[in-house]
């Protein structure tokens, strides 16, 4: 009993039945590291051959493992460093941007990498410490240590593959997991330390020894440490109950990074849903204020139920009704770019499209409106006012009768509609009026082109506007909407009225021409004027007027009297 709970004499170990795979260990350690079997061991208890918790640190955790697979550890260790030195010798190599412009100029980009500050951190992780085995045998894998200075080289590379990645979400969950096993790995490894320390299998809460059946493989100790640190750090299950204070002391530890472990996992996990909550009412719409409003409203729960099918449709067919916002902040080129990416494969599919420059295409792309309707709606109405045409990308309509539900026609992928209420055909009887109703039959995705976006683009692009004119003059005579005479008659008045404006214009500069002249006229004759003006200003006076000689002579001097003036003044008359 006393042995079974810790009393760790050296008596008491050698009759213990773990000793003899003990002392094949401690003595292959010893055989690696050149040591002998120190009596320190047994004064301080922990038997004969047994490795004491800092040397189980300082060494392998595991040595058995390492034993039977060091060609395997050396290989994978000595591969890591010429991943390392690769990596340096990438770095003098990578171009760098600035003010935007990337740099490759070799000379600069190794000077800037030589003077950063991560060159001296990269160099002292491939310091050859390895040259350490030779003294304290390859048991110590402590040595290699400085490689794991590398580490914040693997979080930048973290940050490079969130940022280019299309799942980020899913890149931080799984990122988050390595950083648990890794956690659990290492705890696992202290745990098979101080169990080490203490005693394999001296009571129930260390790892059991190998007089255990299925114990004597190190995999297997491995996987109860491992198992064993999960149940600690997760705080799922029953662990066994500590009985010694380096055992309570381990376990009280492993909770308190427990509950720092699952702070950040609830943290990390919370970012992730709210980033993907985010992502979603950016791409698309939230439908509860809808549903609120017929709830308050009072409405019955049949067009309740088709909005909420038309939310979950938009989101089972990735369908983004929200993209123009998405992409506002971009520069005009880029969004033009991203949307021709996008959409242009889908209109060159339509007919009208197919001979058209891509200069058009990509005008085109800018002002589309992507809208799904639901099965039996009506995209539009014959008679109403045409603002719009659409463009099928997904989906088929029907063109039904006044009754709702014969259908005429379908209309499939690639095809289009409601150009002729858009464009002013001369002779079209019917307007800017629809000349059909337009149903869909089930989720159908359309392109909407609004009239003033259509309008900017033709005015831009006149052999597009013929194109579409011709094509929509022949739709029209196929239906009989098009009056032949009308067209004629408008046409000449078009002419007429083009030629009456060219007379117009042609006056018009004339007039231009006569104002100018006049203007220039105007100009020459008061600049004759204000110079002659001036020079009668600068005149002196050569009299005084009579009404104002009193008062002068009075002062004892008169206007004749002025300097410079030696003309006699004329006798005054008598009565």
């Amino acid at each position: 009993m006393a042995a079974h709970h810790g009393d760790r004499s050296g008596s008491t170990w050698r009759g213990h039945p773990s000793v003899p795979q003990n002392l094949r260990v401690w003595s292959t350690l010893c055989h690696y590291e050149g040591l002998a079997e120190p009596r320190s061991c047994q004064q301080q208890g922990h038997g004969a051959g047994q490795p004491g918790m800092g040397q189980c640190l300082g060494g392998s955790c595991f040595p058995d493992l390492q034993e039977q697979h060091i060609v395997l550890w050396l290989s994978l260790d000595y591969l890591c460093d010429a991943l390392y030195l690769l990596d340096i010798a990438v770095h003098l190599h990578t171009g760098f941007l600035e003010d935007g412009i990337l740099v490759r100029d070799h000379g600069r980009i190794r000077q800037r990498y030589l003077s950063s500050p991560s060159f001296p951190w990269d160099v002292a992780a491939v310091l050859p410490t390895d040259l350490l085995y030779l003294r304290l045998g390859p048991g110590v894998p402590a040595v290699r240590a400085n490689r794991c200075l590398r580490v914040p080289r693997l979080f930048e590379a973290f940050d490079r593959w969130e940022t280019r990645t299309g799942h980020p979400n899913a890149f931080r969950v799984a990122k988050l997991m390595l950083y648990v096993f890794i956690t659990i790995h290492w705890h696992s490894c202290l745990y098979f330390a101080l169990s080490s320390w203490l005693g394999l299998g001296t009571d129930t809460w260390v790892c059991p020894n190998a007089s255990r059946p299925g114990f004597a493989h190190p995999l297997r100790q491995y996987l109860h440490s491992f198992y064993f640190s999960t149940l600690i750090l997760a705080t799922v299950g029953d662990t066994p109950e500590p009985r010694r204070e380096e055992e309570f002391l381990f376990v009280t530890a492993g909770f308190l990074l427990a509950v720092l472990g699952f702070a950040t996992i609830t943290g990390s996990i919370s970012s992730v849903i709210s980033n993907r909550n985010a992502a979603d009412a950016a791409f698309y719409p939230d439908p509860e204020p809808v549903r609120h409003y017929l709830r308050a409203q009072g409405v019955g729960g049949r067009l309740s139920r088709r909005v909420a099918d038309w939310h979950q449709h938009l989101r089972a067919q990735r369908k983004l009704p929200a993209e123009r916002s998405v992409l506002r902040h971009l520069p005009r080129g880029l969004r033009a770019d991203v949307a021709a990416s996008v959409h242009l494969l889908a209109l060159r599919r339509v007919g009208l499209f197919q001979s058209w420059e891509h200069g058009v295409l990509q005008q085109l792309v800018l002002r589309l409106q992507p809208q799904v309707f639901g099965p039996g709606e009506f995209v539009c109405r014959r008679g109403d006012v045409g603002r719009e045409m659409y463009f099928i990308r997904e989906g088929r309509l029907a063109v039904v009768a006044e009754d709702g539900v014969t259908q005429l026609a379908i209309l499939g992928e690639g095809l289009y509609f409601g150009e002729i209420s858009l464009i002013n055909i001369k002779g079209n009887t019917s307007g800017n009026r629809r000349t059909a109703n337009i149903m869909s039959i089930g989720y159908s995705d359309l392109f909407c082109l609004s009239k003033e976006d259509l309008a900017e683009v033709l005015v831009e692009f006149p052999s597009a506007r013929a194109m579409m004119e011709a094509k929509g003059r022949e739709l029209l005579l196929r239906m009989g909407k098009l009056d032949v005479h009308a067209e004629a008659v408008a046409a000449a008045a078009a002419e007429e009225a083009k030629q009456r404006v060219q007379a117009l214009e042609t006056a018009l500069e004339g007039l231009q021409t006569q104002a100018a002249r006049l203007l220039a006229q105007l100009e020459s004759s008061a600049f004759k004027l204000a110079l002659r003006i001036e020079r009668l200003e600068c005149r002196p006076r050569r009299r005084q007027p009579a009404g104002g000689a009193g008062p002068a002579r009075a002062e004892g001097r008169g206007p004749a009297d002025a300097p410079g003036d030696h003309r006699a003044s004329p006798p005054p008359r008598t009565p």
